[in-house]
């Protein structure tokens, strides 16, 4: 098995992948209990620790997951049993199934039990049903530019949070103008400052059939090209998957509220019912650990179950 059929196998259907990267080379492990990289960064001092989770869709009510806010619940519990403080916690969006006012005041006061020092989100489009995200932007958007985009430095890394659900057709979509805020964004940095993006819609093409892909995503790809690492997180098909161009890596991560099938293995992208034991299996958080001055950069999924 080659490294990247390795990386394809293990993103389908590992529990835990751990991807290091050093040099600009990405190098993968099946995560153990122990002693895995991830876990080597998360207890170095000064490591940058982090968490991702995603699509809690507060508010779904459907046989796929008849308690999503439980289920969010839980995860939360899992991020505040990491054993560390994370730096920040990302929501890659879809918080809310309906965009109400409810839901979104719902899932706020949820992420306040995170024990973490921040808490940051970019949209789905889930939470912009019919008013483009105003009513996320008004609970979530202080302090971003545009549509709700940012950037922010840490630990010697750049971090990128794009909103590319708001003017979609069929695919995620960016725009001229947040395309040229990324470009303004990138121009003062050094080539070798590890830079990860997140987005809620893959920036690569995962099934665009399904609308799983942005279709203007290649005008950035191009400007973080010259980076020696470049990492995407993003959320919205509901299933871990990990693909590397060059010196990009995708990470897709999973939900916390219920399963999407596999791409072409239905007719849609529709909620997928599971037997119940079966559930927080395909559910779940990640954490990622960042050492500054090695360069490396580690990926670790951990399931609800």
């Amino acid at each position: 098995m080659t490294r990247r059929q390795l990386i394809r196998h293990a993103g389908w259907f590992g529990g835990a992948v751990v991807l290091t990267v050093a040099g600009g080379e990405v190098m993968s492990h099946i995560a153990g209990p122990r002693g895995t990289t991830a876990e080597a960064a998360a207890e170095t001092s000064g490591a940058l620790r982090f968490v991702q989770v995603s699509d809690s869709h507060i508010g779904f009510h459907g046989p796929a997951n008849l308690d999503v806010a439980g289920s969010f619940t839980e995860a939360i519990g899992q991020v505040n049993a990491l054993g560390f403080r994370p730096d920040f916690v990302m929501h890659s969006g879809d918080l809310t199934h309906l965009s109400t006012a409810a839901q979104f005041d719902q899932v706020r006061q949820m992420m306040t039990g995170l024990q973490t020092d921040r808490v940051f989100t970019v949209p789905g489009e889930h939470d912009s049903i019919g008013d483009t995200g105003r009513a996320y932007r008004q609970i979530f958007g202080k302090g971003t530019l545009g549509d709700g985009w940012y950037s922010f430095d840490t630990h010697g890394v750049h971090f990128i949070a794009l909103v590319n659900t708001l003017h979609l057709e069929k695919l995620g979509h960016l725009g001229t103008e947040q395309i040229d805020f990324v470009r303004k964004d990138l121009a003062g940095l050094s080539s070798d400052t590890p830079v990860v993006v997140f987005s809620h819609i893959p920036l690569f093409a995962m099934y665009p059939r399904w609308g799983w892909s942005t279709d203007d995503a290649l005008k950035v790809i191009a400007l973080l090209r010259r980076f020696s690492s470049v990492t995407c997180l993003n959320g919205h098909v509901h299933q871990l998957f990990t693909k590397t161009e060059g010196n990009i890596t995708f990470h897709s991560a999973t939900t916390t509220a219920y399963p999407l099938p596999k791409p072409g293995r239905a007719a849609a992208p529709t909620p997928q019912v599971v037997p119940a034991r079966q559930l927080k299996a395909a559910l779940g958080i990640r954490t990622v650990g960042y050492r500054q001055g090695d360069r490396e950069l580690a990926v670790k999924d951990t399931r609800l179950a």
